[in-house]
Formats: structure tokens, sequence, C-alpha cells
């Protein structure tokens, strides 16, 4: 009988929402795994035995946490983590690996991050429909990538709606329509010098006010969330069109090539010559 499966998603054309791997393992007893760095958020979900995560908060300090069955762990992009299967029941876990524009700002509203890593279920029914969303995509490997990005909405949902840590929404309507505003902005302007300055005019709000808004909205500040944006275009263009990279480094609103490969880098793991030559679209 298999103890362990593991997929690649075949392509990266969806953007907003990306799925880089998935799959289930039984570890061994003391399986370890780090201490290691991830570019991309990864979700383990743990179907049985015992194991334990060390991970770095934001303020860098390190964290142990022993997780049991039908718990879960969250790895953010840029910490450090190492984890271990318990010695005499080791655990069995699926994971998924993924990122997006508004992931952060979805795993804000199920209470995880940097200062909490854990997952616990409201109730057992609803964690382990968590864990069956998960296996569903681990165990559909030939499905295709249209398929498999809508179960990763239908895993984010559920893990909003069963998180015990869960954030409640407040402000309504009214606090959706700035953010919606300023997201739109960006969206038609990422290609200019935007300042939070022009975003907060955008909604004739206070700049502070502003800012604080957009993050409880969002899960990052508006800048960095523009960052992501013009990466997430800049991708786009390298994977589907032969223009240089020079050239998409300015239709992104980088004028500095170099300012750009370097936040390319830092959020993909890659400079954008050695991305474009694994991800680009052959015609």
């Amino acid at each position: 009988m298999d103890d362990f499966s593991f997929s690649v998603f075949p392509n990266e054309n969806f953007l907003d929402l990306r799925l880089y791997q998935y799959g289930w393992e039984q570890c061994a007893p003391l399986y370890a795994f780090g201490p290691y760095v991830r570019n991309h958020y990864l979700f383990h979900y743990v179907i049985s035995g015992h194991g334990t995560l060390d991970s770095t908060d934001q303020d860098g300090v390190t964290h142990k946490y022993r997780l049991n069955e039908d718990q879960g762990f969250l790895i953010c992009p840029g910490q450090i983590n190492t984890y271990c299967a318990d010695k005499t029941a080791p655990w069995k876990y699926t994971w998924l690996e993924f990122d997006g524009l508004r992931v952060t700002e979805y795993l804000d509203r199920a209470g995880l991050g940097l200062n909490q890593p854990i997952y616990r279920p409201q109730t057992l029914t609803q964690g382990q429909e968590v864990r069956d969303t998960m296996l569903y995509i681990a165990s559909h490997t030939d499905a295709s990538p249209l398929h498999l990005i809508g179960h990763m909405c239908l895993f984010l949902d559920g893990l909003i709606q069963s998180s015990a840590t869960r954030q409640e929404l407040h402000g309504g309507q009214l606090r959706d329509f700035y953010i919606q505003e300023a997201i739109t902005y960006m969206e038609h302007n990422y290609h200019r010098e935007i300042t939070v300055e022009d975003l907060a005019n955008v909604c004739k709000l206070n700049r502070s006010y502003f800012s604080k808004l957009f993050k409880e909205s969002m899960g990052c500040p508006p800048q960095e969330f523009l960052i992501r944006l013009r990466l997430s275009r800049a991708a786009e263009l390298m994977k589907g069109t032969a223009n240089p990279i020079g050239d998409i480094s300015v239709m992104c609103g980088y004028p500095n090539q170099l300012h750009f490969s370097r936040a390319f880098k830092k959020r993909y793991g890659l400079s954008p010559r050695e991305w474009r030559l694994q991800n680009q679209i052959k015609k």
C-alpha cells in the first residue's frame, strides 16, 4: 500500500490564486523536514498521529507546537520552520502549497498567520470537510487545472468558515466599497507611480485610516498588495508573450529593471529570466 503521494500543479495561469504542489504522506517515526524557508504558503492537515512544528513568528522568535489528529498548521513565505513526526505515533498528513493576490486576506480571515500557525476546527465535521477537500485535490492529479482551482476556492472557504480562530468582519458594505475602489484604481494604474496618498484620495479617506482599513480587510498594507499585483501581471506577460523583460518591467511599474528583478526573485524564488524559461507558453 502506498504511503506517499506528491503532485506538481501543471501550470500557473491562475495568478490571483495559484496552486503549486499537493499530496499526502504517512510519515516514518521521527521523520523531520527543515529547517526550511518556503516561497509560498504551505498548509498541512493532520489525518492521524502526532507531530511537532517549530516556526518563527513575525519577530523571529521560534515557537514549538504539538499537533494531533484533525488539526493543521500553516507555514508562511519566508518563515523558518521545522516539522517532525512523533516517535511512537507518527503523523499522516495531507498538504497544499499555494499563493495568490488575496490569499493573505483569506488566511487572515481564518485567523492564521505568522503568529498563529495552528488550525483548530470549530467542529470535527467541519475540520474533516477541509481534510476531504484537500485529499480530493491530492487524489485527482489528472483533473483540469480549472477544476483543481475550483476546489482550492472550496478549501479556502472551508478553512475560513471552520477555523476556531476565525476573524469576524466588521464595517460591512461601506468598508468593502472603499477597498474595492482602491483595488480597481491599482488594477487600472499599476504601471504608474502610485502612493498610499493617491489611494486614500481616491477613496476620499485620511491616509492613516485608509491604510488601517486596507490592512484589516486584505491582510497586508496597500503598498505590499500593489507589489503583488505588479509582479503577478509581470509573470502573466512573461508567460504569455515574447516581450523583452525590460519592457515588461516598465509596463508593470518598474522603470528600473534591477529593482524589478530583485522584487520578482524575492516573490517567486527565481530571477525573471529563470522563471520565464520554466513557465513560458510555447507558441
